[in-house]
């Protein structure tokens, strides 16, 4: 396996532990990510109270809207970065890093001013409670306020992965995640700052890992330099990372938008019940982890190797990356079922709370097993160039099948909590079934072609 510096060559040597010398260093560092919400919930629910929790999370998938779409430009932008990579191209992947960082900011500008106005009336449309009404509009105001620390950060790791560096991203995570909780407590605990204080926290946190990011990518000896009198939008390489990136980040948005439903029938069962899905929400993202970060080698590890013309190794390594991410997610898929009234226990106190998160939970947690086949093939599927099949396919799923699931089980068969949160087994079993067939057809196409 060479290096180049601190980046990663995956066009050679063992695919399995290139895959894990990949994707821990990143599935660790999504841990101290999810760590700057999941605190924040920790420390108002114990010492706020469940009205503020219940704000904290209600408001994640509001904030999930603006940065998935995001998160699907930077996507783009890694398989295009890692593509050239591979090739061994490095004026086009100069080109590339300067014209992502160049729209970064643009976006950071946008979603400032997007977030700031669009906050009240999503909470509206959420069915919020009044008692929760207030707390959430702050925590919101405050957050996108700081956005712009949370993009640059995800576009600067990005690029970082996309030539193979995981490592840098995850101490930098390591760094202002401590520094988070230990905010968090200082503003809410010393100056009783409410939710407020937790809002600060975070976004003071990212501002540090954006500019620590920003330092690193600047100063590099490496061929992934930013130059900042570079720094200029090549039209060529933005409509190569949209072909990619945009559909991706329609698919995100969209699905959070149809999560923002899911939220609003969820709401109607009152603030308890609200306060436990949002602590099952959190404990579900951790269960995500490993499959979204083998998600995240596959793509680099394919796009690199169809950049290099390896298409075997490219196949060889989707299917090494599907075995990873189930045998992970079911070990602590187990834990958290056994553990599950601990493990929600962390976030509240509150009897009522903890019987809602252990209820959906238990629920719903071995069905991710799904959800790791999706993710895995669509990452796949774009590190291919292929970014449209897994929109479509993903939106069928996770959007409209769950929303006709949700229409028909609250209208003809009974509105239970219990029934309302199996809305997601619903579309991750929906979506693995069209993705499998549909990566298959084209796995025989693509070999039918190099006949």
């Amino acid at each position: 396996m060479k290096r180049f510096g601190a980046t990663r060559d995956m066009t050679e040597g063992s695919i399995t532990k290139q895959m894990l010398l990949f994707s821990l260093p990143l599935m660790v560092g999504n841990i101290f990510q999810m760590l700057y919400n999941t605190v924040d919930s920790i420390v108002v629910g114990q010492y706020v109270g469940k009205e503020a929790l219940a704000a904290v999370d209600s408001t994640t998938l509001i904030v999930n809207m603006l940065v998935f779409f995001f998160n699907g430009f930077s996507v783009g932008a890694g398989v295009v970065i890692a593509r050239h990579f591979g090739a061994r191209d490095h004026a086009r992947l100069h080109r590339a890093v300067e014209t992502t960082m160049a729209m970064t900011f643009v976006f950071c500008l946008l979603f400032t001013v997007i977030g700031s106005l669009a906050a009240q009336p999503m909470l509206r449309m959420m069915s919020t409670p009044e008692d929760v009404m207030e707390d959430a509009s702050t925590y919101l105001t405050i957050y996108f306020l700081g956005i712009s620390g949370l993009l640059v950060y995800n576009m600067g790791s990005g690029i970082l992965r996309a030539v193979g560096d995981t490592g840098r991203p995850l101490m930098f995570l390591a760094l202002t995640s401590i520094l988070n909780i230990l905010l968090d407590l200082l503003f809410v605990l010393y100056f009783k700052m409410g939710i407020a204080g937790v809002a600060w926290a975070t976004i003071i946190s990212q501002f540090i890992s954006a500019g620590l990011t920003l330092l690193l990518l600047t100063r590099a000896n490496d061929i992934y330099q930013l130059t900042w009198h570079d720094l200029r939008v090549d039209t060529g390489v933005l409509r190569q990372i949209f072909q990619v990136g945009l559909p991706a980040g329609i698919q995100s948005v969209i699905t959070a938008f149809s999560n923002v439903f899911v939220q609003s029938y969820i709401n109607f069962f009152g603030s308890s019940c609200m306060a436990g899905w949002g602590c099952y929400n959190k404990l579900d993202q951790f269960i995500m982890l490993p499959m979204s970060s083998v998600a995240m080698a596959a793509t680099t590890f394919v796009s690199q190797n169809i950049g290099a013309g390896r298409i075997d190794r490219a196949n060889r390594g989707t299917r090494a990356a599907i075995v990873l991410a189930v045998s992970i997610t079911a070990v602590i898929a187990l834990a958290l079922y056994l553990f599950s009234e601990w493990a929600v226990r962390l976030f509240t106190p509150d009897a009522s709370v903890i019987e809602f998160g252990v209820l959906f939970l238990r629920a719903n947690t071995f069905f991710l097993l799904f959800n790791c086949v999706n993710h895995v093939l669509a990452g796949a599927l774009r590190g291919r160039g292929d970014s449209r099949g897994p929109m479509v396919i993903m939106l069928m799923g996770f959007v409209v099948i769950r929303q006709i699931y949700l229409f028909v089980v609250t209208r003809f068969i009974a509105n239970t909590p219990f029934l309302v949160g199996f809305g997601y087994p619903i579309g991750w079993m929906a979506t693995c079934a069209m993705e499998v067939g549909y990566f298959l057809l084209r796995w025989r196409r693509a070999g039918n072609e190099t006949k």
